[in-house]
């Protein structure tokens, strides 16, 4: 039987995943309609499908070195966002079905592993089953908002960025992390600020943003991770763009690995 403090963390943690932890203002990403439709705009891109809630249970190894790469936005084992997902999780429901690969997993980020070591051979079905709990649902959640969705708006928000903008800066936070390094968001930026000015500095955002998105693909052709994927820019966000679709307007249409989207 849970504890009252386990069951208030649990019942608060649904209600986080559920709403986010980032104030919604009219003209931002975090209002559930904007929301929706950067989740169905990442998950085309990521998954080629628009039912992002169905990566909840997503578990593959995608040889990329960072070992299992899993759920919403793909947490990795080599990484300490699955580390923080999982422990969250633990909090919000000790015993769990994943609690015993907190150690393997604590390992594993420490040394940043891509081995398996640990986890096999029963951590994909394990997670599979925990996809669908409503809690483990929620952690996945609340480790997006605070690791990827948060940080980005945050930061798009004081570059003076609209929504078009702001859903940039968050698909740049998922595929390569926060951080100031060469080949992390911040890296990006600096890349972008070299050649134009945010918003806030008095910039042009338009100009601003084809900065940014030229230094991102500049990024993912030297990444063999990503050097097939640059799609997400020119069919995708570079075409919102152009169209002068700075505030993420219905209806959209796009296409991102060999395949056509739309969102009415």
């Amino acid at each position: 039987m849970h504890s009252r403090n386990t069951a208030f963390l649990r019942t608060s943690l649904i209600a986080l995943g559920l709403f986010g932890t980032f104030a919604a203002h009219a003209d931002d990403l975090n209002t559930p309609a904007k929301r929706e439709i950067a989740m169905e705009l990442v998950s085309s891109a990521e998954n080629t499908s628009l039912d992002w809630r169905a990566q909840y249970a997503y578990i593959e190894d995608i040889k990329d070195g960072r070992g299992y790469t899993a759920g919403l936005v793909g947490f990795t084992s080599a990484d300490d966002d699955m580390l923080a997902l999982v422990t969250l999780y633990d909090t919000a429901e000790p015993g769990n079905v994943l609690s015993k690969y907190i150690p393997a997993l604590t390992f594993l980020s420490k040394h940043n592993s891509g081995s398996h070591q640990g986890l096999d051979p029963t951590f994909k079905k394990d997670w599979i089953t925990a996809a669908a709990d409503p809690v483990f649902q929620a952690a996945q959640d609340q480790t997006l908002n605070e690791q990827y969705f948060n940080p980005a708006l945050s930061q798009a928000t004081t570059d003076g960025l609209g929504i078009l903008g702001q859903f940039i800066y968050y698909d740049a936070y998922v595929m390569h992390g926060p951080g100031n390094g060469t080949h992390s968001f911040g890296g990006i930026r600096k890349a972008a600020l070299a050649n134009a000015k945010t918003p806030a500095q008095g910039g042009d955002e338009t100009t601003y943003l084809n900065a940014f998105l030229d230094a991102r693909r500049a990024l993912m052709l030297k990444e063999p991770d990503h050097k097939d994927n640059v799609d997400r820019i020119d069919t995708e966000q570079r075409a919102f763009l152009k169209a002068g679709n700075l505030n993420l307007d219905t209806p959209l249409r796009w296409t991102v690995n060999e395949g056509d989207f739309s969102i009415p």
